[in-house]
């Protein structure tokens, strides 16, 4: 039986447009198109863990607006666990959807050498690209945000 992890989604949003990230070393087939996400350390809220992820993850301040809903998501092969997430609207103190930031983890969870990525923003109308599952509950925060 596959263990439970439970995971924070942050959906970070910004004149319509989602904050992702791109693996600058790895192949693109391998890591997808992402946003930031990550475990839920023991005695942190959800809440608490999506600010520190979204902070570990970009560099970057944000606020939680609002709780979207909890998905499972079932790793295997890779992996023999089930990630329990807790998606997230969030945003950034300062945004700039024309800006592309350097990011990374130097000692990442998944114990390989330093992952270094690129952060970015695309229109919501083109978050279908998001790898991993990681679009599971798009649909239903982009239901309740009023189009400009």
């Amino acid at each position: 039986m596959p263990r439970e992890v439970a995971k924070v989604v942050c959906y970070v949003v910004h004149d319509n447009h989602l904050l992702v990230f791109t693996h600058d070393h790895q192949p693109m087939a391998l890591t997808g198109v992402q946003v930031p996400a990550g475990s839920i350390n023991a005695g942190e809220s959800p809440e608490v863990a999506a600010v520190r992820e979204l902070f570990e993850e970009t560099g970057r301040q944000g606020q939680v607006i609002r709780h979207i809903g909890v998905q499972e998501y079932d790793l295997r092969p890779g992996r023999d666990e089930i990630a329990v997430r807790h998606y997230f609207e969030m945003r950034l103190t300062d945004a700039d959807i024309a800006e592309r930031w350097v990011a990374g983890e130097p000692d990442p969870s998944h114990g390989r050498s330093e992952a270094v990525w690129t952060c970015w923003w695309i229109p919501l109308t083109d978050a279908h690209v998001l790898a991993a599952g990681f679009g599971g509950l798009l649909g239903s925060m982009v239901a309740q945000i009023p189009v400009r």
